[in-house]
């Protein structure tokens, strides 16, 4: 294929339209143009170098490879399509053009480029001092045709590159390139309480009726590692977290209607929630877990930690205040924490389970100290850290591994 057609083929996508915002991709269409247009020697070495220093810059001098990814992850109307059903005809034509022909693009290395650009021997020689990247076939057509089969598990865009997100101050979803590690292996103890949890995920990944979670409970007993664990765990299953700030609460509605129509499962986290009796939040954070008109989407589930059981932080004033209609008040009050349709306590740990933490995460850490001494010295931390807790046990063990106590 001349490069002039390569050039207006790369130009006319739009089934993977999008690819053309990837910035190695765009700098690679202008590298591409500027062969297509007869460029001078040094607007093609400025257009290749900069491709090439995109490239080398994601990590990888295989072209062949980020473009494949870059397709396989591409979000489009046939991907948003086969994940709800079947193409028409119209759009599996224009998916299977557009496929083969980025097939054979990806193949191409420099020294193919010129030569599809028509270059003498004596002008590809002057281009001889250029780096090469690596291409070589892929499949990309078949690769993708069986990806089609797994975007309801895999997703596509961001949501295949990545699995944590949070909301920024717009509303627009950005993604956590190095969220927390934790894995459900690496908490001990509170396994009859992650249990529901689990339960419930997994029905919610099953496409079963699936409550709101409410974990409440003490100070640092894993309630938001619970949930970042779970989620890590049954990433690869299409499972998402979004994290969402109380104060961003107003922004669920848009965001709830943006991912109902996406194959994947998300849980909507809101960690350490509590509300003052007058805060505007209390109100939209009830029409969200129940009672809007719109209801909600059977992919997505909140699940909220705090301290407080009610979730609204009340004095003795709010008690003995002018209210004439106290009860109604109060029962106002309790009513959020009940439209969880699960609620999982988590209490402080008391000795024997403290110990059993303890001492599994001594053996995680590969930790040699005799398990009386080690428990012992916890115990003797915990009373200096305010009480037991999940959180001390950590703490103390990695002290411990740094030679700290």
């Amino acid at each position: 294929m001349k490069i002039q057609d390569l050039s207006a083929r790369l130009g006319g996508l739009a089934v993977f339209r999008g690819l053309l915002e990837d910035p190695v991709i765009a700098a690679y269409a202008h590298f591409i143009q500027a062969l297509a247009d007869g460029a001078g020697r040094g607007a093609v070495c400025q257009a290749a170098g900069q491709f090439e220093a995109l490239l080398f810059g994601a990590d990888t001098d295989d072209f062949s490879e980020y473009l494949t990814a870059a397709v396989l992850e591409c979000e489009n109307i046939c991907a948003r399509r086969a994940a709800r059903g079947a193409l028409s005809p119209a759009l599996e034509k224009a998916l299977d053009s557009e496929l083969h022909f980025l097939e054979e693009l990806s193949g191409l290395g420099l020294d193919q480029l010129l030569l599809a650009a028509g270059l003498t021997p004596a002008q590809r020689e002057k281009l001889a001092f250029l780096p090469r990247w690596t291409a070589h076939p892929t499949g990309l057509a078949s690769s993708y045709e069986a990806r089609l089969s797994e975007m309801g598990r895999l997703g596509y865009g961001m949501f295949a590159r990545h699995h944590v997100f949070t909301l920024n101050e717009e509303g627009r979803l950005t993604p956590v390139r190095h969220p927390d590690p934790q894995r459900l292996a690496d908490l001990p103890g509170y396994e009859r309480e992650r249990e529901k949890i689990l339960a419930n995920t997994k029905a919610l990944l099953a496409g079963l009726p699936a409550n709101n979670v409410l974990l409440y409970g003490d100070a640092g007993t894993g309630k938001s590692s619970a949930v970042k664990a779970i989620v890590n765990e049954y990433a690869p299953e299409g499972l998402r977290l979004v994290e969402v700030k109380k104060n961003q609460l107003y922004l669920l509605p848009d965001l709830m209607d943006q991912l109902a129509a996406n194959p994947l499962k998300f849980i909507l986290f809101i960690d350490d929630l509590s509300f003052a009796s007058n805060d505007d939040n209390f109100a939209a954070l009830k029409a969200i877990l129940e009672g809007s008109a719109g209801g909600r989407a059977a992919n997505i589930a909140v699940y909220a930690t705090s301290n407080r059981r009610h979730l609204v932080k009340e004095t003795m004033t709010d008690r003995t205040g002018d209210d004439i209609h106290e009860a109604d008040t109060r029962q106002e009050m309790m009513s959020l924490s009940a439209r969880f349709g699960l609620v999982v306590t988590f209490q402080r740990p008391d000795k024997a389970l403290y110990s059993q933490i303890l001492l599994e995460l001594a053996r995680q850490y590969q930790l040699t100290i005799p398990e009386q001494q080690l428990v012992t010295m916890g115990e003797a931390f915990a009373i200096r850290a305010g009480g037991r807790s999940p959180r001390a046990a950590k703490q103390f063990i990695e002290q411990c591994r740094a030679g700290v106590v």
